[in-house]
């Protein structure tokens, strides 16, 4: 998979790129990161990307002629552009294992005020990480591809990431390590048993319980009410 990250910030992500799986999943060439200053794709004098808006109002708009630069100069057939917008689509784990399959993915970073709304008629899907506003799309576009790489091939161990929250619309089971007892909290006695097949009764049993208290809106069915 290729990524290219389209901001005004490039030095934001200096520290995403460089530590912890992100690293190793560029490492072993499992992924292909490009963070791209949009001002490189600017003809205006002084690398202008932005302008005030028309019709008055605060803040500074970037300019649909530097994106169509941009975007037009880096994509291909199998491209799919994403625009990080606080009034896209929300993003998700079921997004995330549906973008896991694109080849090329181009992440437009707004910042400030917002996109000429010519912009969206470039773009292929416009995103957002939640209900509420940051200062540009830099952090949102981290979130949406550690979320990706992560369940990339090799990225992480299959079953890690098998096991983990939002899988079959459940939050993840508590887990625990040493020491099996501390200030009068212990480990609880079926994790110490060796038997897979209560553990595993038991992990479904508690991820049911912890997501019936914290994300009943993730449950369907059967699932919804106490048994």
């Amino acid at each position: 998979m290729k990524i290219d990250i389209l901001t005004l910030f490039p030095n934001m992500f200096t520290g995403f790129i460089n530590e912890s799986i992100i690293k190793r999943a560029i490492d072993k060439n499992i992924v292909e990161i490009n963070i791209i200053n949009l001002r490189d794709y600017s003809h205006h004098k002084h690398n202008q990307v932005d302008d005030t808006p028309y019709g008055g109002g605060a803040g500074m708009v970037l300019m649909v002629d530097v994106v169509y630069n941009a975007i037009s100069s880096l994509k291909n057939k199998d491209t799919v552009v994403i625009m990080m917008t606080p009034d896209g689509v929300v993003f998700n784990q079921k997004k995330a294992y549906e973008y896991k399959n694109f080849k090329h993915i181009i992440l437009l970073c707004g910042h400030y005020e917002g996109f000429d709304d010519r912009i969206r008629l470039l773009v292929d899907i416009e995103l957002s990480i939640g209900d509420y506003v940051l200062t540009g799309g830099e952090i949102p576009s981290m979130v949406v591809t550690d979320s990706i790489v992560r369940l990339l091939n090799g990225a992480i161990t299959e079953e890690s990431s098998e096991n983990e929250s939002f899988n079959n619309n459940l939050l993840d089971y508590p887990v625990y390590t040493r020491p099996r007892e501390f200030m009068g909290m212990e480990v609880p006695s079926v994790l110490l048993s060796g038997n897979h097949q209560e553990i595993a009764k038991w992990r479904y049993e508690q991820a049911l319980k912890r997501t019936r208290k914290r994300r009943p809106d993730l449950l369907v069915g059967d699932e919804v009410n106490e048994k």
